[in-house]
């Protein structure tokens, strides 16, 4: 009789201790996490607003946020032929990080002896300052466009590397004896079991190096374009600033930011169609 009272009583206290967001349905939970966030960014900019002009403080310190979207109006034209340069630094170096990172990982996941030998020096590229070597290779490498893109992937390159490693050695270690068992190739153990075990962590490696590769790619810009050299956004807003053109220097920031948002969302996305059916990070926000 207590041991079926007892499992009535669990079902209640579970039902009580119900989160909130467990008793939401799911088209409203995504209408909240869209709601609040918008919500709050809108009283963010009318509290701005309101308090630039209440105490009139100058365009040249802190424009408005509706002077702001004024000077990127006007200013589009130059500044989207800005933004598509940073953004073919970002691309380029991002594909390039998850070609060599992808195929790097694999030789470790392969090859203890190439793991052993070529993972310190990854490491090494990691915790050097992009900032630091950027003049470096500003001088070293006679093509604008190539030391740009050479700094981007060097900051997107580690993440895809480190997360892809961990994801190989992550997966089961029966499933890895069974394989052995059956006498699976080392290509067909890692078609069959390692990738698919690495594919999230692949994908969580993917969202950080995409704004990092950003991140790299505005740095390098910001390098060079004290030189003149440079047409991306980061030299529009070195420019801007040398000239106290400070709305048109946010006007540049909102657009670095909205790629950013951009690339963010972008990979939320590639995550929910990869993952979504058969993984439990994925799965949980369905249920």
């Amino acid at each position: 009789m207590v041991s079926r009272v007892e499992p009535q009583a669990e079902r209640r206290m579970t039902a009580r201790t119900m989160t909130v967001q467990d008793r939401v349905p799911l088209h409203e939970q995504t209408w909240l996490r869209i709601a609040l966030p918008v919500t709050l960014f809108v009283l963010v900019l009318v509290g701005w607003e309101l308090l630039v002009r209440i105490y009139e403080i100058p365009h040249y310190i802190l424009p408005r946020p509706t002077l702001i979207a004024t000077t990127l109006w006007d200013n589009l034209g130059s500044l989207m032929t800005s933004w598509l340069f940073t953004m073919k630094i970002t691309f380029l170096a991002l594909v390039l990080a998850v070609v060599g990172g992808v195929l790097l990982a694999m030789l470790f996941a392969l090859s203890k002896w190439v793991e052993l030998s070529l993972f310190p020096f990854a490491i090494v590229l990691q915790v050097t300052p992009i900032v630091a070597i950027a003049p470096l290779i500003l001088i070293f490498i006679s093509s604008t466009t190539a030391s740009l893109l050479l700094c981007a992937w060097i900051v997107a390159f580690f993440p895809i590397l480190s997360n892809t490693v961990i994801g190989l050695r992550s997966a089961d270690l029966n499933l890895r004896d069974l394989f052995k068992l059956y006498r699976a190739s080392p290509w067909q153990t890692l078609r069959h079991l390692l990738i698919p075990s690495a594919m999230p962590y692949f994908i969580a490696g993917l969202k950080v190096a995409g704004g990092l590769s950003l991140i790299g790619a505005v740095v390098a810009e910001f390098t060079a374009g004290a030189a003149g050299k440079e047409t991306g956004l980061a030299s529009r807003i070195l420019e801007a600033s040398f000239r106290t053109e400070i709305p048109k220097m946010f006007a540049a920031l909102v657009l670095v930011s909205l790629t950013g948002i951009a690339i963010y969302l972008v990979f939320n996305l590639v995550s929910h169609l990869v993952l979504g059916k058969w993984h439990e990070s994925e799965i949980k926000q369905d249920r």
